[in-house]
């Protein structure tokens, strides 16, 4: 199965969804929305933010390896 390297991320704070590409090496751990400026961080218990927030989760989960516990901005 092929890794989804694209995923819809949605703002908490305005509900503003947008597409974004997924790094593939490692978790991102802040996202700043572009609607309304807010920064996003994972919710408790979760990698990154697209574990979080998106539509498809990050791609070492995909992978079914443990997430990194790097951080890309």
């Amino acid at each position: 199965m092929e890794t989804i390297k694209k995923s819809i991320l949605t703002c908490p704070n305005c509900n503003v969804s947008k597409e974004e590409t997924m790094p593939t090496n490692a978790c991102q751990y802040f996202h700043e929305c572009s609607s309304c400026g807010v920064a996003m961080k994972p919710l408790e218990g979760d990698c990154c933010v697209f574990c979080s927030y998106g539509s498809v989760p990050c791609p070492p989960i995909q992978e079914s390896k443990s997430c990194c516990n790097s951080t890309s901005t």
